[in-house]
C-alpha cells in the first residue's frame, strides 16, 4: 500500500504538470460557439491569426504565459457551450453568470492587461514588468496600429524557446527550426515591419534579433572567432547555415552572414523580400551605443529597440549605419514620375536628395588615400575641419582664476545635430574656381589665408581644431570663412571648390532625431518646462529612472555622431591598398564635404559662445574637447558662473542649460587644483572632467 508521502508526491507531480488543453478540434468548436473569429482571438491573446490557426489544427501549441490565458478562456467557453451529449452545466443564474463571467474575464484579461493573469512558474512575464524597467509615457515602437500591414511592429527578439518578443508587449510563437524557416515565417506570418518614412521611400524590412539560445538552436555558432575586428567577422561560405540559405534560393549581401545579416530575394513586382537578422552574442549591439541592452531580458530588448525604431529607424546595423540609412530614408534618391509620352511611371531624381550615383569630392575634401588624390598627385593640402581639442596655455591663467575652488565642465547636447539644423550643403559635384569672391551662402571649400585674424590668446582660434593660430593659407569650409568675415576681417580666397546646386539636405534628419532626443529625455523626467535648477537636478539621476530609455538616449546620441562620421568612412581591412576605391565610395552618401560643413558649424557655434561668455562674464575656458568646455568657477554648479539677466532668465548668446540640442548640461565637476595639474602635464581637463576617460568622437 502506498505511503502518504508517495501519494502526496504523485499529487504534486500532477499539480506541476503543464496546463492541459482540449483537443484542437474542440478548441475550434468552442471559439465558433462563442462567435469569436480567429483574428479577434489572436488580438486578445496578443498573437497572430496564423498562430491561432496552428493551435486549432494541431500544428503547434501556445507557450506560457499565453497558454494559461488560453486555457482559462477555453474553460469558460466549455462551461457555457458544452459539447453535444456532454452533461449540462448546473442550471441557474448563478452558474450561468459564473460561466459567462469566466469567459468574459479571460478575454478581458488577455485584451486589457499587459501581462496574462497567471504566468507560468519559472518563466518571466516579459511585458513591461522587468526589474527597473518602467513603461514609457510615450508611444513605444510600437505596437502598431499605424499600419495594418505590420500589426506587430518593426521587430522581434527571438529566444531559445520559440517565443518572439515584439514591441508593445506582444509575444509571437515562432516555430522556425532553421534560419530559412525563420526568414519565411517572418515574411509570411509574423506581421513585422515598418512603413516608409517618406512617401517616395521604402518600407523598413523586419528585424529579428537572435538571443544566444536562439542562435544556437538555429545552427549558428555561439561566438564568431577570428583575428579581424569583431564587426568584420563573418561565417565562412561553407558553413551549413550559409549553404542552407543559398540552397533555398535566398541571398546574402556582400557583407555575408555576420552580426547584422540581410537575407533577401530579388524584388518581384512591388514586393520586397528581405529580413534583417541581428545576433546578440556576435556583438551586434555595441556596448558603447547600446549600454547594457544585450544583457537585458528579450522583452526589454524589444522595448529598447522598438522605441528606437519608432522614434528613429528600425536598426540596420550599428548606430552609425542606422544614422546614415535614416538620411536616405528621409530623403529618398528617386521618386515615381509619369512619362508624358508613354504614360508609364518611371523612376526620376528626387529634388533635394543626393541622387543614386556616387560623387567624387574635390581633392582638398578627400582623404590622402582617395583615388582623386593619388591619381592626380594632389599636394595642395586638405580641409582640417575637426572638433576642438584645445587646452589654454597655463601661463595665461590669472591668480584670481587659480584661487577659484572648482573646475566645471559643460557639455552641449548633440552639438553635431544642432549644427545640422538649417544647414545648406552642396547637392551637385564641385566646380573649381580661381580667386573667387567669397559668398557665405555658397557651400564649398575655400583656400584662404586667415593668419591675420586676431583672437584673444585665452580663447582657441576658431580656425583650427587644436586652437592654434593659422600660419598661412589653408582650406576651410564656408562656415569657417564666414566667421572670419563676421569678426570684421576681409577674406580674399585664392581658390575654391564650390557647388552650384544646394539644399538643406539634413533638415528632416535633424528634425526627426531632435524629436527623438527630446521625447526620450522627457521619458526620463527631463522636460522642457523645468527651470535650470530643476533641470540640473533631473539630469543628475535621469539614467537611473529607466535603464531601457537611458539606453535609447545613448543610442540616439551615437546615431548622430556615427551618422555624420559615416559621411567620410575610411577604408577598412588589412588588404586595402592606397589609391584603390573602397566600398564606402560607392554610396551617394560618401560626402566628406557635408561632414566638414557640420563639424565646421559646430566648432564655430562653440567659439561664438566662448567669445560671448568672455564679453558677458569675463570668464575664459580652461579647455575644450569637442562639445565639452571647462570653466573655472566659484561654485560647483553652472548656476554659479553662467550669465543671467536681472529677471532670472539666461542671457542670450552664451551657454544656456536645457534639454534640447545645442543647449548645455553639466558634464562634471573637479577641483581647480586638479584641472591645473592636468594642464601642466599636457592633458586636457575636458577629457577627464566627468571622472573617467572620455572618448573623443570627431564624427569619424
Amino acid at each position: 500500500m502506498a505511503s502518504e508521502e508517495e501519494l502526496f508526491a504523485s499529487v504534486d507531480a500532477l499539480l506541476n504538470e503543464e496546463p492541459h488543453l482540449p483537443p484542437p478540434a474542440e478548441r475550434a468548436r468552442l471559439r465558433e460557439a462563442a462567435g469569436i473569429t480567429q483574428a479577434r482571438l489572436a488580438t486578445a491573446l496578443k498573437t497572430t491569426t496564423q498562430s491561432v490557426k496552428n493551435w486549432e489544427n494541431g500544428r503547434s501549441e501556445p507557450k506560457s504565459p499565453r497558454l494559461d490565458a488560453y486555457q482559462r478562456l477555453l474553460k469558460g467557453w466549455a462551461a457555457k457551450y458544452p459539447a453535444p451529449g456532454a452533461p449540462a452545466a448546473p442550471a441557474g443564474p448563478v452558474a450561468s453568470a459564473a460561466a459567462a463571467g469566466s469567459a468574459a474575464s479571460a478575454v478581458e484579461t488577455a485584451e486589457d492587461s499587459p501581462t496574462p493573469a497567471v504566468p507560468a512558474a519559472g518563466r518571466r512575464v516579459p511585458l513591461h514588468g522587468g526589474r527597473g524597467i518602467a513603461p514609457s509615457s510615450r508611444d513605444e515602437g510600437g505596437a502598431a496600429a499605424a499600419d495594418p500591414r505590420f500589426p506587430h511592429g518593426p521587430l522581434a527578439v527571438l529566444d531559445g524557446d520559440g517565443c518572439a518578443y515584439a514591441a508593445g508587449g506582444i509575444m509571437l510563437d515562432c516555430p522556425a527550426a532553421t534560419v530559412v524557416e525563420l526568414v519565411e515565417w517572418t515574411l509570411r506570418e509574423s506581421g513585422l515591419g515598418a512603413p516608409r518614412l517618406h512617401r517616395n521611400g521604402k518600407d523598413s524590412d523586419p528585424l529579428i534579433v537572435l538571443t544566444t539560445a536562439a542562435a544556437v538552436k538555429l545552427g549558428l555558432p555561439e561566438r564568431l572567432e577570428g583575428h579581424e575586428q569583431r564587426r568584420s567577422l563573418r561565417l565562412p561560405e561553407d558553413h551549413p547555415v550559409v549553404k542552407q540559405v543559398v540552397k533555398a534560393k535566398w541571398r546574402l549581401t556582400q557583407r555575408g552572414f555576420g552580426p547584422w545579416a540581410r537575407i533577401y530575394r530579388k524584388v518581384q513586382g512591388r514586393e520586397r523580400q528581405c529580413v534583417q537578422l541581428a545576433v546578440l552574442s556576435w556583438d551586434a549591439l555595441d556596448e558603447r551605443s547600446w549600454p547594457g541592452v544585450a544583457q537585458m531580458e528579450p522583452a526589454d530588448i524589444a522595448r529598447v529597440l522598438g522605441t528606437y525604431a519608432q522614434r528613429v529607424i528600425t536598426p540596420r546595423g550599428s548606430t552609425a549605419v542606422s544614422g546614415l540609412e535614416l538620411m536616405t530614408a528621409l530623403r529618398p534618391p528617386t521618386r515615381a514620375v509619369q512619362d508624358p509620352q508613354t504614360g508609364n511611371w518611371v523612376s526620376a531624381y528626387n529634388p533635394g536628395s543626393l541622387g543614386t550615383e556616387p560623387m567624387d569630392p574635390a581633392p582638398p575634401e578627400a582623404t590622402a588615400e582617395h583615388p582623386v588624390v593619388v591619381d592626380s598627385g594632389w599636394s595642395g593640402g586638405f580641409l582640417n575641419e575637426e572638433a576642438y581639442q584645445w587646452v589654454r596655455d597655463v601661463s595665461l591663467l590669472t591668480d584670481e582664476e587659480c584661487t577659484l575652488p572648482y573646475a566645471v565642465g559643460l557639455d552641449l547636447n548633440t552639438a553635431f545635430l544642432a549644427a545640422a539644423a538649417r544647414l545648406v550643403v552642396g547637392l551637385s559635384a564641385p566646380d573649381h574656381f580661381h580667386t573667387p569672391t567669397f559668398n557665405p551662402k555658397i557651400p564649398g571649400s575655400w583656400l584662404v589665408d586667415l593668419s591675420h585674424v586676431e583672437v584673444d590668446p585665452r580663447l582657441p582660434s576658431p580656425f583650427t581644431p587644436d586652437g592654434t593660430r593659422p600660419t598661412g593659407p589653408a582650406w576651410y569650409q564656408t562656415h569657417t570663412v564666414a566667421y572670419a568675415q563676421e569678426l570684421g576681417y576681409n577674406v580674399t580666397p585664392i581658390e575654391g571648390y564650390l557647388r552650384r546646386e544646394t539644399g538643406a539636405y539634413l533638415d528632416p534628419w535633424h528634425d526627426r532625431l531632435k524629436n527623438a532626443y527630446v521625447d526620450t529625455l522627457a521619458d526620463l523626467g527631463v522636460t522642457k518646462d523645468l527651470d535650470d535648477r530643476a533641470f540640473l537636478a533631473a539630469m543628475e539621476h535621469h539614467k537611473d529612472a529607466d535603464p531601457a530609455m537611458a539606453a535609447v538616449l545613448t543610442a540616439i546620441k551615437a546615431t548622430v555622431k556615427g551618422g555624420i562620421g559615416k559621411l567620410r568612412e575610411r577604408p577598412q581591412g588589412r588588404k586595402y591598398k592606397e589609391g584603390e576605391r573602397w566600398p564606402a565610395l560607392q554610396r551617394p552618401t560618401w560626402r566628406p564635404d557635408i561632414r566638414a560643413a557640420v563639424i565646421s558649424k559646430a566648432r564655430i557655434n562653440m567659439h561664438r559662445k566662448l567669445r560671448n561668455m568672455a564679453t558677458m562674464t569675463g570668464l575664459y575656458p580652461l579647455a575644450v574637447l569637442s562639445d565639452c568646455v571647462v570653466y573655472p568657477s566659484p561654485g560647483h554648479s553652472p548656476l554659479d558662473f553662467l550669465p543671467y539677466a536681472a529677471s532670472g532668465k539666461p542671457q542670450p548668446g552664451g551657454f544656456r542649460l536645457g534639454p534640447t540640442p545645442g543647449l548645455a548640461k553639466l558634464e562634471g565637476v573637479q577641483s581647480m587644483l586638479w584641472a591645473v595639474d592636468l594642464m601642466e602635464q599636457g592633458y586636457n581637463p575636458a577629457r577627464h572632467i566627468k571622472g573617467g576617460d572620455a572618448v573623443l568622437d570627431e564624427g569619424e
